[in-house]
Parts: structure tokens; C-alpha cells; sequence
């Protein structure tokens, strides 16, 4: 029997075919304590961050907070090459060598759309108005806001929830009247997203699922 936890901090258990419940739930005994420091130590995170993905079918991908498993079509000339239908993620085999890619782009057009929308009703909520907004691959900045309130989010944000999502936008829209990180600004931002550090703490605690 085999051990693994995946990527999304799934712990999955491998065995030979017929093996019983017991053999299984002692096995999974006999590993729970070293379980239970991958998953809760930082160790952990850090493997998970720099784990490359294989892009293998059942592999897990996150979309607005949800995992979503891939499955690989074997239907040869797709419309599209990645889809999200029924609750997967469906890649067409041929572009397998690049799934990466393919991905990327598949995130990045989905990050237009959402974002911009979302920026628009905090926005108008808010009375906060940037001066237009850019979509970045980067994976260091989640947003930013240009000196001339020009607004900077990474397509990565796509796999967080949506209450994440919204705290990076209330964020960088703080910063249209706060330019800096002082006190002033966090009470600020917390007068416009009241109990924004629980999103804030998600997002330092789950970075490494905002990767490919």
C-alpha cells in the first residue's frame, strides 16, 4: 500500500485489489501522525508550492474557490481545447504537451471577465474609481495600484472564493485614496470590508493552491 497527499492537501491511499477495510484503516492508523504534520506544517505549503503539476486525469484544479478534477477527452479536433463542464475539467488529449498553456489562457480570459465585474459593483459601492485595470500572470502580487489608479490583478486570483477575490479588489480600490500601508489605510480598508483579515489569512494559508 502507497500513501500520497496530493496537491490540494488530499491524503489518498493506494492498494492492492481486494485488500480489506481493516488492512486499509490499519494502515491509515499507522500513518496518521506523519499525516497530520504534512498537512498542518509549513513544510507542507512549501512542497505544495514548488510541486510541479503533472497533468494527469483526476488531477485537482481550482476555480472561484471549487477543485475540479481534469479528465483528458480523447475526442480528436475539440472546439475548444479546455472546458469546464459538469463539474470537471475536460482537456483534449492533443493538447496534452500544452496543458500549461492551455490553462493559462483558460484562466486568464475567465480573470477579464469576473474581474472586471467585480471591480465595477465595489467600485460603484465604494465610490472608487480606478482608471482602468490590467490582468498579470504574476504569482508574488496578487493586485496593485499604479500612481495613476491604474489597477494590476493576477489571473491566479481565479482560483480563490470569491470573498478573496473581493478583498483584493477593496484593497487596491483603497488605495485610490490610501497610497501606502500605514495604519490610516487599514482602518480605511476595514471601514469599507469589515472582517477582512479572514480573507487576508486564507490567503496566506492557501497560496499554494493559486498555482500551476
Amino acid at each position: 500500500m502507497t500513501l500520497q497527499i496530493t496537491r490540494e492537501g488530499r491524503v489518498v491511499i493506494r492498494t492492492p485489489l481486494r485488500t480489506s477495510d481493516i488492512e486499509i484503516n490499519r494502515f491509515f492508523e499507522s500513518r496518521r501522525a506523519w499525516i497530520a504534520r504534512k498537512l498542518s506544517g509549513r513544510e507542507m505549503r512549501e512542497e505544495l508550492a514548488v510541486k510541479p503539476r503533472d497533468y494527469n486525469a483526476g488531477e485537482e484544479f481550482f476555480y472561484l474557490g471549487d477543485a475540479y478534477p481534469l479528465e483528458i477527452s480523447e475526442a480528436s479536433g475539440a472546439r475548444q481545447a479546455l472546458i469546464l463542464s459538469h463539474g470537471k475539467f475536460v482537456l483534449a488529449r492533443e493538447k496534452l504537451p500544452q496543458a500549461k498553456e492551455v490553462f493559462v489562457k483558460w484562466y486568464r480570459e475567465r480573470a477579464r471577465e469576473v474581474l472586471e465585474e467585480r471591480v465595477r459593483f465595489w467600485s460603484n459601492r465604494f465610490g472608487l474609481t480606478p482608471s482602468g485595470i490590467t490582468i498579470t500572470g504574476s504569482w508574488q502580487r496578487y493586485g496593485s495600484c499604479s500612481p495613476i489608479n491604474r489597477l494590476s490583478f493576477s489571473w491566479r486570483l481565479l482560483m480563490a472564493p470569491y470573498p478573496v477575490i473581493d478583498y483584493i479588489i477593496a484593497h487596491e480600490l483603497a488605495h485610490i485614496r490610501e497610497k501606502n500601508h500605514s495604519i490610516k489605510f487599514w482602518t480605511y480598508l476595514e471601514s469599507l470590508m469589515p472582517g477582512y483579515k479572514t480573507q487576508k489569512l486564507w490567503l496566506r494559508e492557501n497560496s499554494h493552491l493559486l498555482r500551476l
